[in-house]
């Protein structure tokens, strides 16, 4: 509540002017009373000033926009120091983008991906003469377009990788169309120059039909011939890079308040939310009081693309950030707050805006049809709403599923969301679709032991999916009464990791409990981490004390050595499963 003594100076007056002023309106008051909303109006109109009524959080966010907005006013090109180039990679699926960062910097992300798709965002730093340059490697999946948009946003030289073999892709051109949206240099990478088939002029004239006239042909765009596999042509790409760089002359001031972007988050089971962030502005620091959309904290730790803590990040570098009360969303912007009460005041106010835009929305999750009944509806000539569940690994992965799945509503089938968040699928989650006759789609998560139970107790439908465009198919050939006959993975058993044994020769082994069902040598496993899969192979060994075994019973220890996976800790779930086929009725 406002007091006379804050109210007065804001309307140029003193607190015995505005006691006086209420005196002569027969208001009796102090000058440290609360006053209502209405006493202010009251007040304000009789001197004639104009009074906004923001609650605390929104206030506290005018002083900390005003904070940076009176800096962007007072910038001075003496504090403006060169900085990183921020290069974004972009193209068409499979056309060799992820290879060609590999080449870059020395390092294997191609092998973890699922299907070998990038499916999160990831940014790195790379030098070239003794300068450094900021890669960000966006996904090339169209169901991607959402993250990748907001790469383009955050980036200053877009590399544009096309194929020699393949040529200009859909893909491309959509890609091709964020980068001059963003209206940011392009730089095309021709790749697999290596290949028999290659045909680099043939991209370069498809690339002058969409506008980007190569310099060799008279144009403005630089083109380099390169070869992600043998490393042909990297350097002189990177070169490109910096010949670009200083024409844009690209330069920010490390001492201005920190304004970073998060370019992806997830709620990592031993160190919390965690937030991947291209400072953009400024130079964030361990310690600082920051808020991201809902999100606040303090900066905990900071980590580079190599897991090694760094003490500060300036502008145009990408680090991980530990400290979030919450996990904001991917896209959200950062900025560092004067104190921890700024920061927390600002993140409460949004949050509660968010909950109450969620609210007036007026949306009744009641009376959806659930993914299998679908077509059923659709041809009586209802119009039917599918109500769904959203449970994915990281937040980008969420807003990509997310977007691509409101591209599927048509007239008769309208799209629910009850509920979408970041985390293992849980009990709460199987409950709240039950009550809203949903579908829970889980992206890259697999639910709990009791969230399975009470799922098949209640029948709610529960589909889990590595590759997103494979859920895309199903709920799409739903829709039209295609769906396939589909592979059911059926769960054998379930261990939970009690303690880690070093073995000599062998590595690492994990001593454990057998929760349910029955764990078998050479089994298919899922290892589990919080309900999110952090790893699939085959068991490698099973023992029972010292003596190896075959199976592993219910209510019974052994110990569980995995094929080529060391990462294990307390607490960790290891769960074995079989595939088998179940015909569409």
């Amino acid at each position: 509540m406002t007091t006379i003594q804050d109210l007065a100076p804001k309307l140029n007056r003193t607190a015995a002017d505005i006691v006086r002023l209420l005196m002569m309106a027969g208001e009796m008051v102090t000058a440290t009373q609360s006053l209502p909303d209405e006493m202010i109006e009251l007040i304000a109109e009789e001197l004639g000033a104009t009074v906004i009524l923001v609650e605390p959080g929104m206030e506290a966010e005018l002083e900390l926009q005003k904070l940076f907005d009176d800096d962007d006013d007072d910038e001075d090109d003496s504090l403006l120091e060169q900085r990183p180039p921020v290069v974004t990679v972009m193209g068409h699926v499979d056309h060799g983008k992820t290879k060609l960062l590999d080449r870059i910097r020395q390092a294997n992300v191609v092998a973890g991906e699922a299907g070998g798709i990038t499916q999160h965002i990831g940014a790195y730093q790379s030098v070239q003469n003794g300068r450094k340059i900021t890669f960000i490697d966006t996904p090339g999946h169209e169901a991607f377009t959402a993250m990748r948009a907001r790469g383009a946003d955050a980036t200053d030289i877009v590399i544009l990788v096309v194929a020699a073999d393949d040529g200009v892709m859909p893909q491309t051109i959509e890609a091709l169309n964020h980068a001059k949206t963003a209206e940011v240099p392009i730089i095309v990478a021709i790749n697999k120059i290596d290949r028999e088939n290659a045909d680099p002029d043939k991209v370069r004239r498809q690339l002058t039909e969409q506008e980007l006239v190569p310099e060799e042909w008279g144009g403005e765009t630089m083109m380099v011939e390169v070869s992600a596999l043998e490393g042909l042509g990297v350097d002189d790409l990177l070169e490109a890079i910096l010949l670009v760089a200083d024409v844009e002359d690209l330069r920010a001031n490390p001492k201005a308040p920190v304004r970073g972007l998060v370019l992806e988050a997830n709620l990592d089971s031993g160190r919390g939310p965690v937030a991947t962030v291209l400072v953009e502005r400024g130079t964030l620091r361990v310690g600082d009081p920051m808020v991201a959309g809902h999100a606040w904290g303090r900066v905990r730790a900071m980590l580079d693309e190599f897991g090694n803590q760094v003490p500060e990040a300036g502008p145009s570098v990408p680090v991980q950030v530990l400290g979030f009360d919450e996990v904001p969303y991917a896209g959200d912007e950062l900025r560092v707050a004067p104190d921890d009460r700024t920061a927390r005041v600002v993140a409460e106010s949004r949050a509660r805006r968010r909950r109450l835009a969620g609210i007036g929305g007026g949306t009744g999750y009641t009376g959806g049809t659930k993914l299998e009944d679908i077509f059923a509806h659709i041809q009586s000539g209802e119009v039917t709403t599918l109500n769904l569940v959203l449970k994915a690994d990281v937040q980008g992965s969420l807003e990509a599923l997310t977007e691509s799945l409101r591209k599927l509503e048509r007239d008769e089938v309208k799209l629910g969301f009850v509920h979408r968040a970041v985390g293992g699928i849980t009990e709460s989650d199987v409950n709240l679709a039950n009550v809203s006759n949903a579908t829970i789609i889980g992206f890259n998560v697999r639910p709990d032991r009791k969230a399975r139970e009470i799922a098949e107790h209640e029948g709610v439908e529960l589909r889990l999916y590595e590759v997103i465009y494979q859920a895309l198919e199903d709920i799409e050939a739903a829709m039209v009464g295609m769906l396939k006959p589909e592979f059911e993975e059926v769960v054998t058993g379930e261990a939970e990791v009690r303690e880690v044994f070093s073995v000599p020769r062998v590595g690492k082994v994990a001593g454990c409990y057998v929760r349910s069902g029955t764990i078998t040598r050479g089994s298919k496993v899922r290892f589990l981490r919080d309900g999110v899969v952090i790893w699939k192979g085959e068991i490698a060994s099973l023992k029972r004390f010292k003596e190896d075994a075959r199976e592993v019973q219910t209510g019974y220890e052994c110990g569980i050595g995995l094929e080529n996976y060391q990462d294990l800790k307390g607490g960790d779930l290891i769960e074995t499963y079989t595939i088998r086929e179940i015909p569409r009725v």
